[in-house]
């Protein structure tokens, strides 16, 4: 009963509702992969692993540092221990290290954020697409020789049930989108302040030096600069 009121809720949309359904499938698949992603990831963090960690570089025991390191699945302690590896060889090859290994895990946390950037903007235009095509048929039918009153307000609620679904695609994408991408600024501040922190005690940087590490951008912010 309720999947039959739904399809017929759907085909009333008009044509247009089939690039919809496919957005809104998009959205739904690449949402539940983030949230279970970020969840997974937030067992993984280990502060007090960490500050075991940061307390052995201080101490400048580096064999003491790296076997800390070794096998943790944190994010930001396996950036460290990428960088501790490459200690020993020339200054620049610590901190190229850690921006390396840094720029993979913000890759990786900041995958699909594009999707959901494209969709939050894609969707609403499906949705006035939509719009159009229905006014547009409802304006076609008044000016037939055959005025069909139910014709006419097929196009106008047309025009309505796809604006609504593209609306609703963007509002159910837009608040996962902002919340990912401000997870993804928390994890790039973490790992500019651990880095920061390492490349003082262990590279010979000055205090108030700062690591700093390109985040993904997204398509809006691209177009921006």
């Amino acid at each position: 009963m309720f999947a039959n009121i739904v399809l017929e809720f759907f085909l009333k949309g008009g044509p247009v509702m089939w690039p919809i359904l496919v957005s809104a499938l998009v959205a739904v698949a690449v949402v539940g992969e983030r949230a279970f992603w970020w969840w997974r990831e937030s067992g993984k963090r280990d502060p007090q692993k960490l500050e075991q960690l940061l307390a052995a570089l201080e101490n400048s025991d580096l064999p003491a540092a790296k076997q800390i390191a070794a096998g943790s699945d944190d994010p930001v302690i396996r950036v460290l221990r990428h960088g501790l590896n490459h200690l020993g060889r020339a200054h620049g090859s610590l901190i190229g290290a850690l921006q390396l290994a840094a720029g993979v895990e913000l890759k990786r946390a900041g995958r699909f954020l594009t999707v959901m950037d494209t969709l939050v903007t894609l969707a609403p235009l499906l949705g006035l697409l939509g719009t159009v095509t229905g006014l547009m048929r409802a304006f076609l039918n008044i000016g037939s020789a055959e005025l069909s009153v139910t014709a006419v307000t097929g196009g106008i609620g047309e025009a309505l049930i796809a604006t609504a679904c593209g609306l609703g695609i963007a509002i159910f994408a837009l608040i996962p989108f902002n919340y990912f991408s401000a997870k993804v600024t928390q994890l790039q501040f973490d790992l500019e302040t651990v880095a920061t922190n390492v490349e003082v005690m262990v590279g010979g940087g000055k205090a108030g030096e700062t690591v700093h590490l390109q985040k993904p951008a997204t398509p809006s912010q691209a177009t921006s600069h």
